[in-house]
């Protein structure tokens, strides 16, 4: 396993310099320090997804200014191989809330998606963004509590700043951050998770959010993957 040191540079590897303001800004906190250290205790005991390179992806596949949609879901996929750092996204697995989402999609948009890959999506400003970024081998939410809530956080009320964002949350995980959410647009639904999906259907989640973007005069989120 690799030294601290290799741990850290992997983890802060491509990160766009437009969000180093935020990274400068939680390293001075109390918690970060600890947040980082038991993550790297884990990865060197456990089988822990996405790899170390891609747990924090979603700050570098966009930059702060490009920023239109954040999407919120539970955690990384818990089986090997599928995480690639994006909530929902996978270059190997068409996953079965993944699977969920893209029926929504069609009956909303008319899009018909098969490429699990939600890569475009985050070339567009759409941050793909999990409650937690990491996540045990078998072992869904194993991560929750280990300060990334506190990360979450922060950066919600980083973004505050911004104007004519839209949040999309799914799940009661996700829906804990609307208390820290400020003059945002917000859409709301079940998880698409097969234990929720017939609950989730219907939401209009998509054509709701490029109806705002549009308004404000924000070019739209393509749905298509790829």
């Amino acid at each position: 396993m690799h030294n601290i040191n290799t741990f850290k540079n992997l983890l802060y590897s491509n990160i766009d310099d437009s969000w180093l303001d935020f990274f400068k800004q939680e390293q001075s906190q109390p918690y970060y320090d600890k947040l980082i250290d038991t993550l790297y205790e884990t990865y060197t005991k456990e089988e822990v997804y996405p790899s170390i390179e891609n747990i924090f992806r979603v700050f570098k596949d966009m930059s702060y200014d490009s920023l239109k949609v954040i999407i919120i879901g539970q955690d990384p996929y818990h089986t090997p191989g599928v995480a690639d750092g994006l909530a929902f996204s996978s270059k190997i697995k068409l996953a079965p809330s993944l699977r969920n989402i893209f029926k929504e999609i069609e009956s909303d948009c008319g899009i018909v998606n098969t490429n699990s890959d939600l890569s475009y999506w985050s070339k567009q400003g759409v941050m793909l963004l999990n409650s937690a970024l990491s996540v045990v081998s078998g072992q869904p939410n194993s991560h929750q509590k280990l300060g990334w809530a506190t990360f979450i956080k922060h950066l919600i009320l980083y973004l505050n700043q911004k104007k004519h964002l839209v949040y999309i949350l799914w799940g009661n995980h996700a829906k804990d951050y609307a208390k820290y959410i400020s003059n945002q647009y917000i859409i709301d639904g079940y998880h698409p998770s097969p234990f929720s999906a017939s609950k989730y259907y219907g939401g209009k989640y998509f054509s709701r959010c490029n109806d705002y973007l549009k308004k404000h005069q924000i070019n739209q989120i393509d749905w298509r993957t790829l």
